[in-house]
């Protein structure tokens, strides 16, 4: 049976009291009621003899075996656990009548006030007065000090019954009388904690009187709460005896109070299960998030770092191309994945220090600096290869220009020396008269000319094979043959040239006629012809500018050269004189020529003709210097367009900066309010969006214009990217902060005026704005709430060990997340391993360990299946099959610091 020692207090609330005195006040009108009667009567003796026979008695007659006082005393003594005044033996009336008044005394002692009721009414056997003597025992020692969320008395066991019987259909308690008929009410209160005693679904409304004697069967079999009430007389009468209801119900409440002390353990448990179970999810999530995100940049990095050169401009362009695609396709996703887990790991930690866990460390690689780290790389890695591809298009563009140039000039140069050598190793003046003779010396003479004009083509040659090798030419080795086959000729060239003249001279003393008008074409003719030739392939020439003061040079330089055609063509026509005063002596003195002149091959047509050429090809020139002229004015435009974007989007990031900046200092309202701000403050900045994208595709047009400068601007797209990508992280971090503050303040039971209190105590030492307070900052802001941490030796080691819990790694700064976690630990209490210990220990029955029924039957099968899956055996000395080692888990869940 119940024990009612703890009921014995001599204070009560003002409300108990109240109720006693409303129940002590004697409704006698009910008592004449025959059936009320009956049902109290027997109720109350049953009540009574369930206590009395711990004293090994008890009463058959309620009114007559009180009447000496002595089984009052008694009843009163083994409900309350105290000894009362010794009683008087004698048999006498007044013996019996002070027996009663030591009772009704005690009775009065413990806060109780009786009305109406005296000791000669009881030793007289009245039955009204013994009943309400009774009933008004019964409500202090079984009812008074039942309570239930705040309501005590009969509304606390109304409530009481209300809360385990809900569930159950047909039953609705709503009194002490008429809800309790059906007896469904009572089985109800039976199988809500002993289901294993009651088949409720078998039950019928329609059959009160079974189910009432099965409730009172099972009571008496199985919880030792004796028979009180008898089912006809509940079921017979219109509407139960209240009091009679009540007592029988107060003594299912005080069976069932231990179960009801587990269910609050296992409730316990349960809170702490949850916070365990979704801190280990948010790490799993971490964990994979963190692998995912650092197995794409190691993947990408090394394709970032592949510098394997390519052949052309259109493979180095593909190549750009693949790269845009990851700036702008690939990497915007990681970047948010990236934000989301410094958000994760944060909003992680301060669950774990709110519920009082120990920090969660990522496994080795996976810490947010090493993701930070690695990013850095990704970064470093991506700016070089962008440099690189931007490099390398420059060193191929160069290249294919020098190759072609290179070839050109070679043709020229092979299309001159073609015959030479054969020209050179000829020897006709051994057959040739004086004249010839003369001629051939000459003639030689104006080839050495001609030859040495060369000099500087074969110069030019040589060093652009040079070139083409210093910038690694994928096809370097047929230039430099092609090169070292014209070097070689030319040296050839020049021995031959110089081994003829010496032949010529030899046999000039014996040749003396020539030709001096010959002569004077052919020493004209050769310069003016070679003029003509570096005219026209300077006029064919390739050129590569970057701007427009180049195209303008090469344009003066242009409009130079045409001012000095004038005077060229009068040189031709002179040239041209000469011939034709060749023709006129010839034909006024009858002299007929043999052939051409003996001096020269460049005959007057050929110079014709190549300056009708060299003439074409100006406009041509013309043409092609202003489409240039017009696609750099164009690049000037692009420049211009981009320099304007980019400074407007460079100024907005700023000043957002700033504000983000004035905004984490200065925030007011409540943290919703501000949580609510800083997500509209974010959306208005996401808005900004499309102009960056706008300046991306500004940026992408200036690259396929492979411009490499702008003089307008002081921004890059580079650096615009990294300053919108830390925009964006900053807003967000300023949102996880105010969540997380959230999160303390809820977690915490914080007000809203000590967060103020903390923000504004924070704020005033934080004189620089940087978010955080330095060593010396932080003592003044501890001493201005009122922490003695002055300098002396007890204020320093306390201010250490504070220093040590908000600053573990020694940082020597403190931000305001970690100022406000320490103020609220400071402030607050929670949940404990020793207070988990005795949760178990509840549910186990005082062992010192558990076993896995009672796990599942105690907690939800989720739960109780996480700890049996993580409980170690138990292996004490009292240790029994199956049993579970309850203490060492609930350490664990606080970490080794709670051991």
């Amino acid at each position: 049976m119940v024990d009612y020692h703890a009921s014995n207090n001599q204070s009560s609330t003002s409300g108990v009291q109240t109720y006693m005195e409303q129940e002590n006040d004697w409704d006698r009108d009910l008592l004449l009621d025959p059936a009320w009667e009956k049902q109290q009567r027997k109720t109350f003796t049953a009540w009574c003899n369930s206590h009395l026979r711990k004293a090994g008695t008890q009463i058959e007659n309620i009114e007559e075996d009180f009447r000496d006082g002595l089984k009052l005393m008694l009843l009163l003594e083994v409900i309350s656990g105290e000894r009362l005044t010794k009683p008087e033996r004698g048999k006498m009336r007044v013996h019996k009548i002070n027996n009663v008044n030591k009772a009704l005394g005690f009775i009065a002692s413990k806060g109780v006030k009786l009305v109406s009721i005296g000791a000669e009414e009881i030793v007289d056997g009245n039955a009204k007065m013994t009943l309400g003597m009774i009933w008004t025992i019964i409500l202090r020692f079984a009812i008074q000090d039942i309570s239930v969320e705040e309501t005590s008395a009969k509304e606390g066991l109304l409530l009481w019954c209300q809360r385990k019987t809900a569930p159950y259909k047909n039953v609705n308690v709503q009194n002490f009388h008429i809800s309790w008929k059906d007896g469904l009410a009572f089985n109800a209160l039976i199988h809500r904690h002993r289901p294993d005693l009651i088949d409720y679904d078998s039950l019928r409304k329609d059959d009160p009187v079974t189910n009432l004697n099965n409730a009172f069967e099972v009571a008496e079999k199985h919880l030792d709460i004796p028979k009180m009430l008898d089912a006809d007389d509940i079921v017979n009468t219109a509407r139960p005896d209240e009091k009679a209801i009540m007592t029988y119900v107060s003594s299912f409440y005080h069976a069932f109070s231990g179960a009801q002390k587990a269910e609050t353990a296992a409730n316990r448990i349960c809170k702490v299960l949850a916070v365990n179970q979704e801190n280990e999810q948010m790490m799993e999530d971490y964990e994979k998030l963190a692998s995912d995100l650092l197995e794409w940049i190691n993947r990408t990095i090394p394709w970032l770092e592949n510098r394997t050169p390519e052949k052309t401009v259109k493979d180095l362009q593909a190549k750009q191309e693949d790269f845009r695609d990851y700036r702008c396709v690939h990497k915007p996703p990681k970047v948010q994945e990236k934000c989301q887990l410094e958000i994760s790991f944060n909003t992680l930690q301060t669950k774990l220090r709110l519920s009082n866990r120990p920090a969660f460390m990522p496994s080795e690689g996976r810490m947010v600096s090493d993701i930070n780290g690695a990013w850095h790389t990704l970064e470093g890695a991506e700016k070089g290869y962008e440099e690189w591809i931007l490099s390398e298009i420059r060193r191929l563009e160069r290249l294919e220009h020098l190759a072609e140039k290179f070839h050109q000039k070679a043709a020229i140069h092979e299309s001159w020396t073609d015959g030479k050598e054969a020209m050179l190793t000829q020897k006709d003046y051994e057959t040739s008269t004086l004249a010839e003779v003369k001629a051939l010396l000459k003639k030689h003479e104006a080839f050495e000319s001609d030859l040495a004009a060369h000099q500087d083509r074969v110069e030019q040659i040589a060093a652009i094979a040079q070139e083409l090798n210093q910038l690694d030419y994928y096809d370097a080795p047929s230039v430099n043959a092609r090169c070292q086959k014209i070097c070689e000729q030319w040296d050839i060239l020049g021995a031959l040239t110089q081994k003829r003249k010496e032949s010529l001279e030899r046999t000039e003393k014996q040749l003396e006629s020539i030709d001096e008008l010959y002569l004077e074409y052919a020493k004209r003719a050769a310069p003016f012809n070679n003029w003509m030739e570096g005219a026209m392939e300077d006029l064919q020439d390739m050129f590569i500018v970057h701007n427009i003061v180049e195209i303008q040079d090469l344009i003066t330089a242009h409009e130079q050269f045409k001012s000095t055609l004038s005077e060229a063509n009068m040189e031709r026509e002179a040239i041209q004189s000469i011939q034709a005063q060749v023709q006129k002596i010839a034909q006024s003195n009858g002299i007929k020529l043999s052939g051409a002149n003996p001096y020269t091959t460049i005959t007057p047509e050929s110079i014709d003709s190549k300056w009708e050429r060299a003439m074409a090809m100006v406009p041509q020139r013309d043409n092609a210097l202003q489409e240039e002229l017009n696609k750099q004015k164009s690049n000037d435009t692009l420049r211009a367009t981009f320099a304007t974007q980019a400074n407007a989007v460079g100024a907005y990031i700023k000043d957002k900066m700033e504000e983000i900046g004035r905004i984490s200092i200065e925030m007011n309202g409540t943290l919703e309010d501000q949580l609510t701000n800083l997500k509209d403050y974010q959306t208005t900045i996401m808005s900004f969006m499309p102009e960056i994208n706008k300046l991306e595709g500004y940026h992408q047009l200036i690259q396929e214009a492979l411009i490499f400068d702008n003089q307008y601007t002081k921004y890059t797209m580079e650096h615009l990217r990294v300053g919108w990508e830390q925009l964006l992280t900053t807003i967000a971090r300023t949102i996880n902060e105010v969540e997380n503050q959230i999160l303390t303040r809820d977690a915490k039971g914080i007000s809203q005026e000590q967060l103020y209190e903390y923000r504004a105590s924070f704020n005033h030492f934080d004189k620089d704005h940087t978010g955080s307070l330095m060593a010396e900052e932080f003592k003044a802001c501890l001493i201005s709430l009122g922490y003695d941490v002055e300098n002396n030796k007890q204020g320093d080691a306390e201010f250490a060990r504070i220093m040590g819990i908000v600053d573990p790694n020694a940082s020597g700064a403190v931000t305001f997340q970690a100022f406000i976690d320490f103020m609220s630990t400071e402030t607050t209490d929670t949940d404990t391993a020793d207070q988990v210990i005795a949760s178990f220990k509840i549910l186990a029955g005082d062992k010192n360990y558990i076993t896995a029924e009672e796990l599942r039957r105690e907690l939800p099968p989720d739960q109780a299946e996480y700890c049996i899956a993580r409980m170690a055996p138990y292996t004490g000395p009292d240790a029994a099959p199956g049993a579970l080692d309850y203490m060492s888990f609930s350490t664990a869940l606080y970490g080794e610091s709670d051991l």
